[in-house]
Parts: structure tokens; C-alpha cells; sequence
């Protein structure tokens, strides 16, 4: 009988010793994912400051004001309006042709 019991005792020692272990396993990785969730705020916090920062020079550089000004500058000086006989428009529902026909028609 003491035999059984001893079995019975290191049996139920070793999943309480397991259910232990797991329980702090388990606290281990919440530990470590809050240590990390203060780093990653921070990585937030900065891709979300340098979308602004971006956002913030495409602003500047799509400015009208600045458009003209580029288009007032020296270098941009070759560049013109298009004539109305220059602007192609091409209708929406218009289906893509296949290449013998595109060649035969165009030229």
C-alpha cells in the first residue's frame, strides 16, 4: 500500500509541478510582450510623425504656388501649354484591340 500512495503522491506532484511550470511559462511571455509594447508605441509613434512629415511635403510640392513658381524658373522655361489640337482623349469603355487590327488601323 505505502507503495501505491508513494505513486499516487509523485503523480500528482508532477502535474502540479507541471501546471506550475506552465503557469509560469505562460507569465514569462506576458512579461516579455509588455516590454515589447512599449517599443512598438514607440515605432508607431514614429512612422506615425514621419507620415505626417511626408504627407506634409507632398503638400508643399503639389502647391500651385510653387508649381508656378517652378514654371517661371529658367530651366522649366522649353515647357508650354499643350495646343487643344494636341490633347488626346480616349473614351473609357473602349476595348483593348489585338494586335493585327491595331497595326492595320493605325498607320
Amino acid at each position: 500500500m505505502p507503495k501505491g500512495l508513494l505513486l499516487r503522491l509523485g503523480f500528482c506532484l508532477g502535474v502540479v509541478c507541471f501546471c506550475l511550470y506552465s503557469y509560469l511559462n505562460k507569465q514569462n511571455e506576458l512579461t516579455h510582450l509588455k516590454i515589447r509594447l512599449p517599443q512598438l508605441e514607440k515605432e508607431i509613434k514614429l512612422i506615425a510623425e514621419e507620415n505626417c512629415r511626408l504627407q506634409y511635403e507632398i503638400d508643399r510640392m503639389e502647391n500651385p504656388t510653387r508649381l508656378i513658381e517652378l514654371a517661371h524658373r529658367p530651366e522649366f522655361s522649353n515647357l508650354k501649354h499643350p495646343m487643344m489640337k494636341e490633347i488626346l482623349t480616349v473614351p473609357e469603355g473602349i476595348a483593348v484591340k489585338s494586335d493585327s487590327e491595331r497595326t492595320s488601323g493605325l498607320w
